[in-house]
């Protein structure tokens, strides 16, 4: 008659490890079956008694028996060094990390003082070239004021036509030539779709 047991149960009804419960069924020596995710043995109820007999008529048994305990604590051993090397893996890491935030936060408050101290100097700069600029008296403010400006020498190509007294009919056709010329000729530059001429350096009489 076969009684269901669980492995636990199956490793003290014979007196094994339950290692051994499970290479037997392996072997195929032990049937399992499986029931809400718990593995089960059928055991014969007279299986106990028959493995006994064998155990006590066994020649070396004991000393198998001996071994098979040695391997397990062994293994219980080296089971505790390793859970020992996990933990301190993760205590070196956790202890890593800690040095790189730290290290972060002293690199940022240097540059932070760093800051700081430009800012204090530049303050301290301006603040002396202010003490030391004299004020401009009224005459300077009025000489200031009736200087006359100097003619630009760089000028946009529209305004240099429209002040040049050009009809628009005449102007326009003048624009659209130089705007076909302007970007292989060295005398004209562009910038924000805009000619310009120097008129200090070139000569455009050829042009207009």
């Amino acid at each position: 008659m076969q009684k269901k047991m669980t492995i636990e149960e199956a490793a003290r009804h014979f007196g094994v490890s339950k290692e051994a419960i499970h290479n037997r069924i392996r072997r195929g020596t032990l049937k399992a079956l499986i029931e809400n995710d718990i593995k089960y043995v059928l055991v014969n109820s007279d299986a106990k008694q028959r493995s006994t007999q064998t155990h006590k008529t066994a020649p070396g048994s004991a000393a198998v028996a001996g071994f098979t305990n040695y391997l397990q604590e062994q293994n219980r051993e080296l089971q505790q060094k390793i859970e020992k090397l996990e933990a301190e893996t993760r205590r070196l890491r956790e202890e890593k990390e800690q040095l790189l935030i730290e290290e972060r936060r002293r690199i940022e408050q240097i540059y932070k003082e760093k800051d700081e101290q430009l800012k204090n100097i530049l303050n301290a700069i301006s603040s002396k070239f202010l003490l030391e600029a004299k004020p401009m008296t009224q005459e300077e403010h009025l000489e200031a004021e009736i200087e006359e400006k100097p003619e630009p020498t760089i000028i946009s190509l529209k305004k240099y036509l429209k002040k040049s007294g050009i009809n628009e009919k005449k102007r326009k056709k003048i624009y659209t030539k130089v705007k076909k010329i302007a970007k292989k000729d060295k005398r004209f530059f562009i910038e924000d779709s805009k000619i310009y001429l120097d008129i200090a350096s070139f000569d455009y009489s050829d042009v207009f």
